[in-house]
C-alpha cells in the first residue's frame, strides 16, 4: 500500500486566470500548497496534476513534482487518477490511497490529510474519505454554493446538497446560538459544510472513474453524488478548520499577508 497526495491544478480559471502562478509572499500559490502537504506525515508521494508546462516549471523550481493530464479531463478525481497512472507508467494498486488536495488551499491543515488517510487505512468499510466542518451562520445554510452534508450515526455521508439540508419541519435553524470550539454539540452535528478534499480507494478510484456522470451529479453539479450512486459508502472526517481559500485576486492578497506573517515567526 501506498499512499499519494496528488493536487490538482489547472491554469484556466473564470474568476481568475492563472491562479496557481500568483504570487503569494514570493512564492507561486502553487508551490506553497504543495509546501503544506508535505507536511503531511505517511505520504509516499506528493504530485501536482496540471494540464499547463508553465505549472510544471513552478513546482519543479521550488522542488515539487508535477504530472502532465488532458485538459478535457471532466472532473479533479479523473485528473488525480490520471495523474497517478502518468507518474507511474502503469495502474495504481487497489490497495493504494489517493488523497485529493485543492489546488487553491495553501493552508490547508496537514493533519487533515493525515485523517483522511488513516480512516481508509484502519476501516475496510469506506470506500471514500471527505471532510466536513460546521455551519454557523444562516447565509451559508441558505447559500447554494455551500455543500451541506447529512450524516449517519457512523459519519458516513448520507447525501451532499447544495440545497439547505437537513430541512426542520418545523422552525428555522437558530445560528446565532454561541458555537463551542472544544466540541461538536448536538446541534452543530446537523449542520456542516462539505470542505473539498477527499481520499480514494484505489480499487474504488478505478471503478469511480470508470463510472459515466449520473443524473445526481449532473443536476447539482458535485461530483461526490457518483460515488453515493454507485452505492459507497462516504466517511467523514469533523474539523473545526474551514479552511482559506483562493479564489479571486482580493483572496490571493489575504491569504499572501497571512503567510509572510507566518514565515515572518
Amino acid at each position: 500500500m501506498k499512499v499519494y497526495g496528488i493536487i490538482p491544478s489547472r491554469f484556466g480559471s473564470s474568476r481568475f486566470p492563472g491562479k496557481p502562478l500568483a504570487i503569494l509572499a514570493g512564492k507561486p500559490l502553487v508551490a506553497w500548497v504543495v509546501e503544506a502537504v508535505k507536511k503531511a506525515k505517511g505520504l509516499d508521494e506528493v504530485l501536482v496534476a496540471t494540464d499547463d508546462e508553465r505549472i510544471v516549471k513552478a513546482v519543479e523550481e521550488h522542488g515539487g513534482k508535477a504530472v502532465m493530464t488532458p485538459s478535457e479531463l471532466p472532473s479533479g478525481t479523473d485528473r488525480i487518477a490520471c495523474a497517478a497512472r502518468n507518474f507511474l507508467g502503469a495502474d495504481f494498486a487497489d490497495d493504494d490511497i489517493l488523497v485529493n488536495i485543492q489546488g487553491d488551499e495553501p493552508l490547508i491543515d496537514p493533519a487533515l490529510i493525515e485523517q483522511l488517510a488513516a480512516k481508509l487505512k484502519d476501516d475496510p468499510r469506506w470506500s471514500m474519505a471527505t471532510a466536513v466542518t460546521p455551519i454557523r451562520n444562516a447565509s451559508d445554510f441558505a447559500a447554494k454554493t455551500v455543500v451541506k452534508v447529512v450524516l449517519d450515526r457512523d459519519d458516513g455521508a448520507l447525501y451532499f446538497s447544495r440545497a439547505s439540508i437537513p430541512c426542520d419541519r418545523d422552525n428555522e435553524p437558530d445560528f446565532s446560538k454561541p458555537f463551542n470550539h472544544s466540541t461538536f454539540q448536538p446541534f452543530n452535528f446537523l449542520y456542516v459544510r462539505h470542505l473539498g478534499i477527499y481520499a480514494y480507494r484505489g480499487a474504488f478510484l478505478k471503478k469511480y472513474i470508470a463510472e459515466p456522470p449520473c443524473q445526481l451529479e449532473k443536476t447539482e453539479k458535485l461530483e461526490q453524488l457518483r460515488a453515493l450512486w454507485m452505492g459507497a459508502k462516504i466517511a467523514v472526517v469533523r474539523t473545526e478548520d474551514e479552511g482559506v481559500g483562493v479564489d479571486t485576486p482580493e483572496d490571493a492578497v489575504r491569504v499572501g499577508k497571512i503567510l509572510e506573517s507566518r514565515t515572518a515567526k
